[in-house]
């Protein structure tokens, strides 16, 4: 894979300058080509294949799901000049790790699970072989093809296997993919999205096997830039619309409850066509809140969501308010991740829908790279 990351560096397909810690960074258009940008991306320093859905059992049981997998890189590749010859089976420049929860809302349970490896020793890792990657983390398993995505995961007292087909194009947000996370050039990510895919499959909880269709969401991200100095955290939103259009926003917040100017989204219409929006754009407002028993941070878990140039006015409900990941084999982090209902009007109609929320920084200042 890295001999086709550098290609495409020479060929123009990532405009890349070497960051002061020998990573690479993001400094305009992404150029994504698939399947290859599907795959890991080893110059830059961190990335994430990112999985959340809406699911439906045939009982009419209803269910939420995440599965994310994060590359971190130790050291940038070109490092590896200088490693001992042979090296040892258990050297590596890089560390995997995964995030998996059911939100069992009919049930009202969020089992959850983390987990971490180096990618050696068919441990964890991702590859690209023939069209197709594969990211896996001691049995958890993402798939992508170009006929669908399959996703595995069996955390003990949960687990989902689940085919998901996309019903649209991979989608790239801001400009081809640039995706500004701060005012310097360089504080910003290569970042696509699946926004509609269906899935079908199986999800089991407590022992009982669901069977289940529904909605999911992907996402793909990588950068080397840390947030910019000042943001302690986002709120992330990824709605799909009866309408059949979809809605990713995210917004920067600062310590003063402001947000960064470089907050914004992207809307997919029905065909297909998309549009970029600004932060001038949107209106999130908190309507409700909870506290976590678990972590003691408080959390939005209701918003009125306008995107104004559009008409459109939503109103966002958690299906569970108890959806906080805790991470305490993994990154450590405390976030909530979560599905919600959204209901509102769009074009002068009646628009329902279902979705994702992300919240990070509500336990802690979330200072982590991208």
């Amino acid at each position: 894979m890295l001999v086709q990351i550098l290609f495409l560096m020479a060929t123009g397909g990532f405009p890349a300058v070497a960051a002061d810690d020998g990573f690479m960074k993001v400094t305009g258009p992404c150029g994504l080509s698939f399947p290859a940008d599907h795959g890991p991306h080893p110059d830059y320093r961190t990335e994430w294949w990112y999985y959340t859905g809406n699911l439906t059992g045939r009982d009419g049981h209803r269910f939420g799901f995440q599965l994310t997998f994060f590359r971190r890189g130790i050291q940038p590749p070109a490092d590896r000049k200088g490693w001992p010859d042979p090296s040892s089976a258990w050297r590596t420049d890089q560390i995997y790790l995964a995030h998996a929860a059911i939100s069992d809302i009919t049930g009202g349970r969020h089992p959850q699970a983390d987990r971490m490896a180096r990618p050696v020793l068919s441990m964890a890792g991702a590859e690209l072989a023939d069209g197709d990657v594969t990211i896996h983390l001691h049995g958890w398993q993402a798939t992508i093809t170009p006929q669908g995505h399959r996703l595995q995961a069996d955390a003990g007292d949960f687990a989902l296997a689940l085919d998901l087909t996309a019903l649209k194009p991979p989608v790239p947000h801001g400009e081809g993919g640039y995706s500004r996370k701060g005012q310097s050039p360089d504080r910003a990510s290569c970042y696509y999205s699946f926004t509609r895919l269906h899935a079908t499959g199986s999800l089991t909880v407590a022992g009982t096997r669901h069977t289940v269709q529904g909605t999911a969401w992907m996402d793909h991200e990588f950068s080397t830039a840390p947030l910019q100095p000042g943001i302690v955290g986002w709120d992330w939103f990824s709605l799909q619309l009866a309408d059949h259009s979809e809605v990713m926003l995210f917004l920067l917040r600062q310590p003063d409850g402001t947000l960064n100017p470089a907050s914004s989204g992207t809307v997919v219409l029905p065909g297909g066509d998309t549009r970029h929006l600004t932060l001038g754009d949107v209106r999130v407002t908190p309507l409700s809140f909870w506290t976590s028993p678990h972590s003691g941070a408080r959390y939005p878990v209701g918003w009125r969501l306008r995107v104004l140039p559009l008409q459109l006015d939503f109103t966002l409900t958690a299906s569970l308010k108890d959806q906080e990941m805790r991470t305490p084999h993994s990154t450590g982090v405390v976030y909530w991740e979560g599905s919600v209902q959204a209901r509102g009007t769009g074009h002068e109609k009646t628009i329902d829908g279902v979705g994702y929320v992300e919240l990070t920084g509500y336990a802690a200042p979330f200072d982590a790279p991208m």
